[in-house]
C-alpha cells in the first residue's frame, strides 16, 4: 500500500495494516498452507500403512504377521517425540550415507568419526548451496515420513480391531451363499470394518492435528516458527518496533486449531451417522444383497 512507505509517521490502523501485510507476515500466512499439506498428504498414508498393518496383523504367514505386530507395538511402546526425531535424522544420514559411497568412493575416511557423521560435499541431502525452498521441502518430505510410520501404527491398532468387530455370522453366511474369502472380505467385510474403525480414526486425525506443531522442532518453518519469530519483542532497529506480542500470535493459534478440530469434529460425526445408519441398514439383509 502506497501509505506503508514511511511507517515511523504512522499510527493507528494504517500502522496495523501495514505491519500485517509485511513479507514475513505473509510467510506467516502461507505457513498455514503447510499445516493444510501435512495433512492432506499425511491422511491417505496413514490410511494405507494402518490397512497394510492391520492385514499384516492377520496374516497367517508368521513372519509377515510378527513384523505386523512388533511395528505397531513398537511404535505405541515408544514417545511419539523420539519418533519425530529420529525417524528424520535416521533417513537424512542414510540418504547422506549412500550417495557418499556412489559420488565419492574415492573417500576412504569412515563416515562415523567418533560423535561426528561426515560426508562429502557432493553427498549432502540437498547440496549446501540449493535454494532454502529445497531445504525445507526435504524437511518437510522427512516429517511427512515421520508422521506417516507413527501414526500409521495407530491407524493400524484401530483397523485391526475394526476388523476383528464384525460378526463373524456375517462373514459365515456370505460364505454359506458362496462368496470366495477374496469376495468375502472385499464386498463385506472392509465395508462393515469402517462402521467400528470411524470412532479411532477420527480421534487419531484430532491427535494429528494437534501433532502438527511438532514440523516446528524439526526445523521446518511452521506457524509456530512465524508466531514466536513475529510476536517476540522488536527494538528501533526494526521497521515495526512493538513490544513481546507472543500470547496474541499464539492464541490466534488456538482459535485456528480450535475450529479446525470443531469442523474435524462436524465432518466425522456426519461420517458416523452415515456409516452408521449403512451398518444397521445391510444388518437388515443379507450379505448377498449388500454385496451387490
Amino acid at each position: 500500500m502506497e501509505y506503508c512507505v514511511d511507517p515511523s509517521v504512522l499510527e493507528g490502523w494504517r500502522w496495523l495494516s501495514c505491519y500485517l501485510t509485511t513479507p514475513k507476515h505473509f510467510f506467516f500466512y502461507y505457513s498455514f498452507l503447510t499445516v493444510f499439506a501435512l495433512l492432506c498428504i499425511t491422511a491417505p498414508v496413514v490410511l494405507l500403512m494402518g490397512f497394510a498393518g492391520a492385514m499384516a496383523r492377520r496374516s497367517s504367514f508368521a513372519p509377515l504377521r510378527l513384523f505386523g505386530v512388533a511395528y505397531t507395538s513398537m511404535v505405541r511402546g515408544i514417545p511419539d517425540v523420539i519418533f519425530f526425531l529420529f525417524v528424520p535424522i535416521a533417513l537424512d544420514q542414510l540418504v547422506e550415507f549412500l550417495r557418499h559411497k556412489i559420488k565419492c568412493p574415492e573417500v576412504v575416511e569412515p563416515v562415523f568419526r567418533g560423535n561426528e557423521f561426515i560426508v562429502c560435499t557432493a553427498a549432502k541431502m540437498p547440496l549446501q548451496d540449493a535454494a532454502p525452498w529445497v531445504h525445507q521441502g526435504w524437511s518437510f518430505i522427512l516429517a511427512i515420513i515421520a508422521f506417516s510410520i507413527v501414526f500409521g501404527a495407530f491407524a493400524a491398532n484401530t483397523m485391526y480391531g475394526a476388523l476383528s468387530a464384525v460378526p463373524e455370522e456375517q462373514l459365515e453366511t456370505a460364505r454359506a451363499y458362496g462368496f470366495t474369502d477374496r469376495q468375502t472380505f472385499r464386498r463385506i467385510h472392509v465395508p462393515q470394518m469402517w462402521t467400528y474403525a470411524l470412532p479411532g480414526l477420527s480421534n487419531l486425525w484430532m491427535i494429528l492435528i494437534k501433532a502438527t506443531p511438532l514440523l516446528f522442532l524439526l526445523g521446518i518453518e511452521d506457524i509456530v516458527y512465524w508466531a514466536r519469530e513475529l510476536g517476540g519483542s522488536k527494538t528501533g532497529y526494526f521497521e515495526y518496533p512493538h513490544p513481546d506480542w507472543r500470547l496474541w500470535y499464539f492464541l490466534a493459534l488456538l482459535v485456528f486449531y480450535l475450529l479446525l478440530t470443531w469442523l474435524s469434529g462436524k465432518v466425522f460425526g456426519a461420517l458416523n451417522r452415515k456409516y452408521s445408519h449403512h451398518h444397521f441398514a445391510e444388518r437388515a439383509v443379507s450379505p448377498v444383497q449388500a454385496g451387490r
